[in-house]
Parts: structure tokens; sequence; C-alpha cells
């Protein structure tokens, strides 16, 4: 407990310092976020393209409105709702240009850009891969039939490990709103994995 206060101190007096225009600080608070930002932002979007934009145009916000910043909140829920409505930004226009194909095309004809990423190790049994292949797509396929709001709700929640609390005030409503919206989401993500389950 003690060690986390310390943690947040140290981070407001970066704020602060960045604040006052410390380049370094404003670094050292990049470093401490891009990776989670860069994650959520891949979550989100399925789409390392868009996800490293939104990555960048969320730090350049933030390098922008940093001064804007008044502790009201923590800098993470700051930064993830600045992530988010990026996110979401990207969503809708995706929408509005009939929805881009998840295919790229490979050496080998179309291929799923999720299928593009490797696992870090490799699973000896054949039978255990096509499982887990199976479930993934299951997963996504999921997933994408969830509202934008549902998704973010269940994807901040389980692949970003928030709190309710943090999710709501991310997303501008309440934690019950959130809770609520993850209830729906987990119903139906149960719904269409009834055969993995």
């Amino acid at each position: 407990m003690a060690q986390t206060a310390g943690v947040q101190a140290d981070e407001k007096a970066l704020i602060r310092a960045a604040q006052e225009g410390d380049q370094d600080a404003f670094g050292q608070l990049v470093r401490a976020y891009d990776k989670s930002v860069l994650r959520l932002a891949m979550n989100l979007l399925h789409s390392p393209e868009d996800a490293q934009d939104v990555y960048q145009e969320a730090f350049l916000r933030v390098y922008r409105n940093l001064n804007s910043f008044r502790f009201d909140c923590s800098f993470h829920t700051w930064l993830y709702r600045i992530v988010t409505n990026l996110c979401l930004d990207h969503m809708r226009k995706r929408k509005v240009r009939r929805e881009e194909s998840s295919q790229v095309e490979g050496s080998d004809g179309p291929v799923d850009r999720m299928d593009t990423f490797q696992e870090s190790r490799a699973d000896s049994d054949p039978q255990r891969s096509m499982f887990s292949g199976e479930l993934r797509q299951g997963i996504k396929k999921a997933l994408s039939e969830l509202t934008v709001r549902e998704r973010m709700v269940f994807e901040l929640r389980h692949y970003q490990g928030m709190k309710l609390r943090d999710i709501g005030e991310t997303l501008g409503t309440t934690e019950e709103a959130a809770k609520n919206c993850l209830f729906r989401a987990t119903q139906k993500m149960r719904v269409a994995l009834g055969d993995f389950v």
C-alpha cells in the first residue's frame, strides 16, 4: 500500500514537471504507459496500423492538453479515456468506409489480420493447437457481435484488467452502467461460445 502511494506521488511529480515543460518527465510518462496504450488500441481496433495511429494521436493529445489535467481522476483513467475516444472515432470512420476487410493479401492469398500475429510459445500438441485456434476464432466472432460499448467494456475489464469504476470514468458513465454493460456483454459471449464452455 505504501509502495502504491509512493508510485502515485512519483507519477504526480512527473506530471507536474511535464506540465512545466520538462521533456524528460513527459518521456518517462510515455514510457510508463506506451505498451498498455498500444495494447488497448490493438485489442479494440484489431488493426496494427490503426492502433499505431491511435497510439501516436493519444500521446500527441496528452502533450497538447497536459496543462488542463487537474488530477480530478487518475492519469491512467484520463489517458485511457483519450485512447478509447480515439478508438471510437476510428470505429465510426470504418463504418462510414463500409467496414474494411479483416483480410490482407499474403504471399499465399488472403490472410486474416489477426492470424498474422505469432504466439510467443509453440504448442507441441496439434489437437490443443486446433482447439485454441477454434476458440480464438469463436471469441473473435463473439466480440464482433457485441455493440461497440459492450466490446469496449468487456475488453477494458478482461484484457486491460481495469476496475468497473475506472471503466465508467473512462467511458464517461457510471460504475453501475459499466457493470450492466459488462453483464450484457458477458451473457452474449456465453451464448456465442456455448460449445467451448
